[in-house]
């Protein structure tokens, strides 16, 4: 296994892998399953994760898929794939693994002869330079490859009498526009996923969406917020105490009237190149 180098890039989420490993959400067992079936007839097959943060797609997969032969992570925070490595430490049985310290459109291979049997990116890929991705994993892959984008949105975007009384109050705090880590605004996707594969390679895509309730408790809650990028504890300076302190109470009052309820749907997007099986 390949431990990350101490060079670490400022990113979006910097300092935040511990609330992130503690707090986001896995992946759907439904989805898990559906990407371990991407992979059956691959007898060793390789996986790259990118916008890995904490491994949580890695960490679902190996257990699903013992024939997995190798796994690649990428993102930019150090802080993430050292969280990431000790995580998967006890599931890869020794197989390599690769943690590297970039964007996902810079990810360079382990070796010449690496080809990828599936791309994995989860609630990541609205981060990233979208094309130059898609040109790197054309460049990484094998011809039976599949790339799967996946996501379900975030408590900013959920629509519920408690969220919405959430979102109001870090508004109040940093204002109405959404925030993208200490660099500025979120400005969101300029176009949908499917377009942006549509003009790829991989312009064969298939959709399927996933049910998932969540119950959410207040601190829970609020140990996500400092996973985001949106209210994570420095954007608020020496008032995120204050803030956290009003959150938890907002939050407890809402949990009294009949919990935290979260109805989210994951959505996988699983792309190949043409003529490749569905």
């Amino acid at each position: 296994m390949t431990t990350p180098a101490h060079n670490e890039p400022k990113g979006l989420f910097t300092s935040t892998a511990a609330d992130y490993a503690r707090h986001r959400p896995g992946i759907p067992p439904e989805a898990v399953s559906l990407l371990a079936d991407t992979m059956r007839d691959a007898d060793c097959p390789a996986l790259l994760d990118l916008g890995s943060g904490t491994g949580q797609v890695p960490a679902a997969l190996l257990p699903a898929v013992p024939r997995i032969d190798r796994v690649d992570l990428v993102d930019p925070d150090q802080d993430m794939l050292r969280q990431a490595a000790d995580t998967l430490e006890p599931l890869l049985g020794g197989r390599p693994a690769g943690f590297h310290p970039v964007a996902a459109e810079d990810f360079t291979p382990p070796s010449d002869s690496y080809r990828a049997d599936l791309i994995t990116c989860a609630r990541s890929f609205h981060w990233m330079d979208r094309a130059a991705v898609l040109k790197m994993a054309d460049r990484v892959t094998t011809p039976e490859a599949t790339v799967a984008f996946m996501g379900d949105g975030s408590l900013w975007t959920y629509r519920a009498d408690w969220t919405s009384a959430l979102k109001q109050l870090i508004q109040s705090y940093l204002g109405e526009e959404r925030r993208a880590g200490t660099g500025g605004v979120y400005a969101g996707p300029g176009q949908r996923y499917e377009d942006d594969l549509a003009a790829s390679p991989f312009s064969q895509v298939t959709e399927r969406r996933f049910p998932v309730r969540r119950v959410w408790t207040p601190a829970k809650v609020v140990g996500y917020l400092r996973s985001t990028s949106f209210a994570r504890p420095d954007l608020f300076g020496g008032r995120h105490d204050r803030f956290e302190a009003e959150a938890l109470e907002l939050l407890e009052r809402y949990s009294e009237r009949g919990g935290l309820v979260e109805d989210a749907v994951f959505t996988v997007l699983l792309a190949r190149r043409p003529g490749g099986k569905a």
